[in-house]
């Protein structure tokens, strides 16, 4: 397998302006942030570079305005872990779904859907997976009501 910095340079290459940021410093795993317009073909890249993996999709609330998705990828006859994120706008949290490159992560983006309010664009079977049908919001949203009723965090 290439090493992290070769792979970066050929993954731009291939993905071009796909790359906002590397990082690779005080971090394990490394993980690279990505536009959302090009997380499927970065994943395609990936995965054919080694990244045989996916063992999640994962969601970060950061108030007020961003919400990410981190998608956790493994070479596993290498050994090697790599992250790739992208950051949703919280009020448009959409992106491209990555089922058709990795398979297992139709039940994540669901989880993640159903938790947080991400919507996977091409899912086929994007509902909820923990949470009732008829649950109203996504509970670990961290302008969820009750969460800041927990918090005691003022709502009016």
């Amino acid at each position: 397998m290439k090493d992290l910095n070769t792979l970066v340079q050929d993954l731009q290459a291939a993905v071009e302006g796909a790359i906002e940021e590397v990082v690779t410093e005080n971090t394990q795993p490394p993980y690279i942030i990505v536009k959302k317009e090009k997380i499927v073909p970065v994943l395609e890249y990936l995965k054919k570079e080694g990244f045989n993996h996916l063992s999640a999709v994962s969601a970060v609330d950061e108030p007020p305005e961003k919400i990410w998705v981190v998608y956790h990828l493994v070479a596993i006859g290498e050994k090697s872990t790599l992250a790739v994120k992208t950051v949703l706008p919280r009020d448009a949290a959409e992106v491209d779904s990555v089922g058709n490159v990795y398979p297992t992560a139709l039940w994540h983006e669901r989880e993640a859907y159903d938790l947080m309010g991400v919507k996977f664009k091409g899912h086929p079977d994007l509902r909820r997976i923990l949470m009732p049908d008829d649950w109203v919001g996504h509970p670990l949203r961290k302008d969820y009501e009750q969460i800041k009723e927990y918090h005691g965090i003022k709502t009016d």
